[in-house]
C-alpha cells in the first residue's frame, strides 16, 4: 500500500489535490468553530446550495471560469441571509431556507433545461456529492486557493480579538465600541469564499460536514476557545488528508471519504472527552 501511495504521489495533481484539500479544510476549521458556537453553523448548506444554483448558470453561459459568477453570488447571498436573519419577521434558519431550496431548485432546473449534457443526473451528482474534479486541478486553480486560503487565515489570525468578542457576546462587544455588524458581515463573506472554494473537495451537499464535525470534535475534549480553533484546525486537516488519501488508493468518492473519516473522529474524540471528564 505504501509503494502503491509513493507511486501515485510522484503524479503532480495528486500533489496538487493534497495542497488544496488540507488549505480547504484549515480555513473551514476556523470558521466553523465561530459559526458553531454563533448557532449559525447550517449557513454553510445554504450558500453551497447557493453556489450550486450559481455554477448551473456560469456553466449555462459556459465561462471558462465559474468563480467568476460563484464567487460574488455566494459572498451577496451570505450578507442577505445575515441581515435577513436580524428581521424580526423572517428568522435566521428560515431566511437559509429560503435561500437554500430556492437555489437548488432553480439550479437544478436550469440544468435539466438548458444542459447539452448526454448525462445530466451524473453532472448533478458530481456537484452535489463531489466528483474527482479534485484531482483534475490546474496549476492556476491550485494558486487561486493558496492565495484565498491564506487572505482567509490572516484575516482570521489579526482580528481573532474582535471575532473571539463577537462570537460570544455580541451586544457586549457593541457596548464597548465594536462595530460587530462589520465583523458578522466579514464571516459571512469569508464562509461564503471557503464554500466556493469547497465545492470541488467535497461537493456542495457534504460541505456544511467540513465545517462542523472538527469543531464538534474539538469542543468534546478541550473547553477553551483558542484550544478549540487549534485542535479543529488539526483534526479537519488529518481528516482531509486521510479522505483524499484513502479515496486514492480504494477508489472512493473523495468527499464523501472525507465526510466519513471527520465522522469517525467524532465519535473518537466523544470516547475520549467522556474518559477524562470521569
Amino acid at each position: 500500500m505504501l509503494q502503491t501511495l509513493q507511486f501515485y504521489l510522484s503524479y503532480p495533481f495528486v500533489r496538487y489535490a493534497l495542497i488544496v484539500g488540507t488549505l480547504i479544510a484549515l480555513c473551514s476549521s476556523l470558521l466553523g468553530v465561530t459559526l458553531v458556537l454563533k448557532r449559525f453553523s447550517y449557513i454553510g448548506d445554504g450558500l453551497s446550495h447557493v453556489a450550486f444554483g450559481a455554477l448551473a448558470v456560469a456553466t449555462l453561459f459556459d465561462l471558462g471560469n465559474t468563480s467568476v459568477v460563484v464567487m460574488p453570488v455566494t459572498v451577496i447571498a451570505a450578507i442577505l441571509i445575515l441581515r435577513t436573519g436580524q428581521n424580526p419577521r423572517i428568522h435566521g434558519d428560515a431566511a437559509i431556507a429560503m435561500l437554500s431550496v430556492g437555489s437548488l431548485a432553480v439550479g437544478y432546473l436550469v440544468m435539466n433545461l438548458f444542459s447539452t449534457s448526454a448525462n445530466i443526473s451524473g453532472d448533478v451528482c458530481s456537484t452535489l456529492f463531489g466528483s474527482t474534479s479534485i484531482l483534475t486541478l490546474t496549476r492556476a486553480e491550485v494558486w487561486l486557493c493558496v492565495v484565498m486560503s491564506v487572505i482567509v487565515a490572516a484575516v482570521f489570525i489579526f482580528l481573532y480579538n474582535r471575532i473571539f468578542a463577537v462570537t460570544f457576546d455580541e451586544n457586549f462587544a457593541r457596548a464597548t465600541g465594536l462595530r460587530a455588524g462589520v465583523y458578522n458581515n466579514l464571516i459571512a463573506v469569508i464562509t461564503a469564499v471557503i464554500i466556493v472554494l469547497a465545492m470541488n473537495l467535497v461537493g456542495s451537499l457534504l460541505i456544511s460536514a467540513l465545517v462542523i464535525f472538527p469543531a464538534l470534535s474539538a469542543m468534546r475534549v478541550i473547553q477553551n476557545f483558542k484550544g478549540v480553533v487549534i485542535c479543529a484546525g488539526v483534526i479537519s486537516v488529518v481528516c482531509a488528508l486521510a479522505g483524499i488519501i484513502l479515496s486514492i488508493l480504494f477508489s472512493t468518492p473523495v468527499g464523501s471519504t472525507i465526510v466519513a473519516a471527520d465522522i469517525v473522529m467524532f465519535l473518537i474524540c466523544c470516547l475520549v472527552g467522556r474518559i477524562v471528564r470521569k
